[in-house]
């Protein structure tokens, strides 16, 4: 029995024709995980500048505060 061959699909504004697109089909990422990739590039940001705190390097943010400050002062 031969498999089915994929005629066309059609999602969103997209158009895939031909059975040598199954592979593109295949891999497209569901509405969750769009979200969830969307979630973690924009939490990455906040959790290096946590880390640095963190990790010893809240010292030198504190003295490159410290000398923004007095330079605004002089």
């Amino acid at each position: 029995m031969p498999r089915p061959q994929l005629k066309s699909a059609w999602i969103d504004e997209a158009v895939f024709i031909g059975d040598d697109q199954i592979a593109m089909l295949a891999n497209l990422k569901g509405k969750e995980e769009l979200i969830g990739d969307i979630i973690a590039l924009l939490q990455s940001p906040i959790k290096n500048v946590i880390g640095s705190l963190q990790g010893g390097g809240g010292q030198k943010i504190a003295g490159l505060v410290k000398a923004l400050e007095e330079r605004a002062q002089a």
